[in-house]
């Protein structure tokens, strides 16, 4: 309880997306599963920064950090020096920017190695603009959205599972999905823009989805990948979920959040007066203008919601 007050006593307005660039130093196979050294980076990063705010992190029962997976240029055979890596950082306290950029500044120069693979630092992305998965918001502004949806599609990027009666639940439910979200914006949004509690009435309107294995350290943990529509037939729930799936950009969905699970995206919502349509299939892969690399589909998708979160903070 003492460290959870100790990280209210740090809470702001602001939510951010931050991107850590990387290169492999090495030539070889990087392990497919980096998502405890990542959080393990990050806390470091935290440490050198502020030991304080790192202890509180570490030892809070809500986690204000989520982190992605390692994403970027995974090569068949192998990768090659320099290729081309990076993670994205959502962070649901604005006020714990500084100590992670003072950590990383102070770390920039020291050798990276994950899980016994050497990389190098390139860059940390933080302000809006300077990458294109960099963004921010602010609770405040993301309380009134310019619009509100009735249909919803939430694209999920990574394995997404929740707790269920002592059990694991794969199904993206209306319910978990939004009490997932609902509960983490009360914890971290400033008391004046706490949103009260909700009904889920909502339908599943259509969805593709498939569920996949990742293996973390501790053990393989299963989720769902995919896309689900939900319709809201009443106002004031489509108007709280529309607030809420913003906030996914930045909070994920579901359990390990900040070790990989649960990325999500608002693939734009649907008012009642548009004609749902069935999501695109990729046609080939954009080249990012930062890195000339190729990008991800799932970083594509993430682009969109980047975008879409930073117009409604805009």
């Amino acid at each position: 309880m003492e460290q959870e007050m100790s990280l209210q006593q740090h809470k702001s307005t602001t939510l951010h997306s931050i991107v850590v660039e990387l290169a492999a130093a090495d030539v070889g196979d990087i392990p497919p599963t980096l998502s405890r050294a990542l959080h393990a980076l990050v806390l470091k990063w935290f440490a050198v920064g502020n030991p304080s705010v790192a202890e509180t992190i570490h030892a809070s029962q809500n986690s204000p950090l989520t982190i992605s997976r390692l994403l970027g240029n995974r090569r068949q055979g192998g990768v090659r020096i320099g290729d081309y890596f990076y993670f994205r950082i959502g962070l649901l306290d604005g006020s714990l920017v500084e100590p992670l950029m003072r950590g990383f500044e102070q770390s920039e120069t020291q050798s990276l190695v994950l899980a016994d693979f050497p990389f190098v630092l390139r860059n940390m992305y933080a302000l809006p603009g300077t990458h294109q998965l960099a963004g921010a918001a602010d609770y405040g502004l993301l309380s009134h959205p310019a619009q509100v949806f009735n249909d919803i599609e939430l694209h999920f990027l990574s394995p997404t599972s929740f707790k269920q009666n002592q059990s694991v639940q794969t199904f993206p439910l209306p319910e978990l999905v939004f009490n997932s979200l609902h509960r983490r914006w009360n914890i971290f949004a400033p008391q004046q823009y706490h949103l009260p509690n909700c009904e889920w009435n909502a339908l599943v309107t259509a969805y593709d989805l498939k569920t996949y294995a990742l293996k973390m350290e501790g053990g393989t943990e299963v989720g769902a990948q995919g896309w689900v529509r939900y319709r809201f037939n009443s106002p004031e729930t489509a108007r709280i979920a529309t607030i809420l799936a913003n906030f996914a950009f930045f909070a994920g969905v579901g359990r390990k959040t900040a070790m990989g699970m649960g990325q999500t995206q608002l693939a734009l919502g649907i008012s009642l007066l548009q004609k749902p349509s069935k999501p695109k299939k990729s046609k080939g892969s954009p080249r990012n203008k930062l890195s000339g690399l190729k990008l991800l589909t799932d970083e594509r998708q993430m682009l969109q919601v980047g975008e879409a979160a930073q117009r409604t903070g805009s």
